[in-house]
């Protein structure tokens, strides 16, 4: 009996000493108070308002290198940003209750529209409307914007949205990183000034500008099914250094080859797009307006085709292969087959732009094709929503209309930090991007209420559980004592 009562004495001393134990490895779990999400994000935001700042204060001096900074910190600029920056994160962190508020405000509206399951067809007006609101201002606003303006939608914006709308087969469908894409950009430059008979070596026949498009896209197609034939077997980092030292090829190839591209002199006279069937003659000229709707009209070609393309058999192996590339193979999929088909595809969608561009500008030389704008269509993709062909369109647009929209505020060697900055907060509060695929929108949304209280629900749950395998631990003894006891007593018997 004395063993038995031993025992339990030891029970119950070890039971306090197991959860004091467990409330320890609480503590280790507990995350300190400025490592907190939120916190985190305030801080980010602040820095931004910091850089924000200095970006529009002073002028630096070459003389006292730190005059700039000394004028930004001594003005209320400094404050404003910094109220900026704190008044954007308090409209993040409550916009989840306001837009609950909203949808409690608006469900006696939309709850007949439910009950009476019109609601996709109600959705698909409105996408249909906004479609057609949409096409109609980017027709009709050009006409009352002045010429400087519409040259920026066409040299800026409607080139790099049907670059984005390439890209983002590459690397929003198949998940490739491509580093080097501006390069079947070059590639489509120079075959119209091939095909157009303006490059030192000549074409056996001379096409229009219209029929160079298509021949642009099938060079651009091939090409990248020689670069990704190959290569493609790569992933991840390996696969961009690739495309990285494709683009640097197709660059010094361009610049030194003076017999061929005509080097780093460039290519001159490159014609204008023109029209001759029978009595109807058009023939574009430096009007901006006029390359403007050619623009428009490839690019809505490039969206009917391109969302045909998602929804089809190809489309849906492409998102296998984006999220498990091992997976895909395992089930019989050819991933490098499908691989090489958003290559090519990508790469002829910039091909097309090529041709538009080389023929608007009339003169091309390996400068026009730098890797800082493979790294800019990449930045609009990714800000717009991978994956997403609305949100690339209207990601594209605004960080390609942004720097002209700082030109008369901003110094023009300071544009690109905004745009910097703003891609920084984007990446913070919104990493999926403004319009995301509906996978991404779905698997990139951040757990705000499983954010607030990680180390306290940690705590609680440790010590739950340090109590509970405490009593279990206790009752097996208790019944091992008292089995042992009875058996004891059974043989003093």
């Amino acid at each position: 009996m004395s063993a038995v009562i031993e025992e339990r004495t030891e029970q119950r001393t070890e039971r306090p000493a197991r959860a004091a134990s467990a409330v320890a490895v609480a503590g280790l779990r507990r995350e300190r108070w400025y490592r907190q999400p939120r916190l985190r994000r305030l801080g980010a935001l602040l820095a931004a308002g910091l850089l924000l700042a200095v970006m529009t204060g002073e002028q630096g001096n070459g003389k006292d290198l730190l005059y700039s900074l000394r004028g930004t910190l001594a003005s209320g600029r400094l404050w404003v940003c910094l109220g900026l920056g704190a008044a954007a994160w308090v409209l993040a962190e409550t916009g989840g209750p306001l837009r609950a508020g909203a949808v409690r405000l608006l469900a006696p509206v939309t709850a007949p529209v439910v009950r009476g399951g019109g609601l996709a067809a109600r959705r698909r007006g409105v996408r249909v409307t906004a479609v057609l609101v949409g096409l109609a201002l980017a027709v009709f606003v050009p006409l009352v914007l002045t010429r400087a303006t519409n040259q920026v939608l066409v040299d800026w914006v409607g080139v790099y949205v049907l670059l984005a709308l390439g890209l983002n087969v590459v690397i929003g469908w198949a998940g490739l990183l491509d580093l080097g894409f501006v390069a079947f950009f070059a590639i489509g430059g120079y075959s119209a000034a091939f095909w157009t008979g303006h490059l030192p070596v000549k074409p056996p026949f001379e096409l229009n500008p219209f029929l160079v498009i298509p021949v642009a896209m099938a060079t651009c197609l091939i090409a990248g099914v020689l670069l990704g034939g190959p290569t493609l077997r790569l992933r991840g980092d390996y696969l961009a250094i690739v495309t990285l030292g494709f683009h640097e090829i197709i660059y010094l190839v361009a610049k030194n080859s003076d017999g061929l591209t005509g080097g780093s002199l460039g290519v001159f006279g490159i014609p204008h797009f023109s029209v001759d069937l029978g009595p109807v003659r058009y023939r574009w000229k430096l009007d901006p307006l006029d390359y403007w709707w050619l623009l428009l009209g490839l690019i809505v070609l490039a969206v009917l085709v391109l969302r045909r393309l998602e929804h089809s058999k190809v489309g849906r192996t492409w998102a296998a292969i984006r999220e498990d590339e091992v997976a895909a193979a395992a089930h019989g999929v050819d991933t490098v087959k499908y691989k090489l088909m958003a290559f090519a595809i990508g790469a002829s969608t910039s091909g097309a732009a090529g041709v538009v561009y080389a023929s608007k500008v009339g003169f091309i030389n390996p400068e026009n094709f730098p890797l800082l704008y493979s790294v800019l269509v990449l930045a609009y993709v990714i800000f717009g929503g991978m994956g997403s062909i609305p949100g690339v369109l209207l990601g594209a647009g605004l960080l390609a209309w942004l720097p002209h929209a700082l030109k008369d505020v901003v110094d023009q060697k300071d544009r690109f930090m905004y745009m910097g900055a703003l891609l920084v907060v984007m990446m913070i509060y919104r990493p999926q991007g403004l319009l995301p695929a509906r996978h991404r929108s779905r698997s990139g949304a951040p757990a705000r209420s499983s954010e607030r209280t990680p180390a306290r629900t940690g705590a609680r749950s440790s010590e739950q559980a340090g109590a509970r395998s405490s009593t279990q631990t206790g009752a097996r003894l208790s019944e091992q004592a008292g089995a042992r006891s009875s058996a004891q007593t059974g043989d003093a018997q």
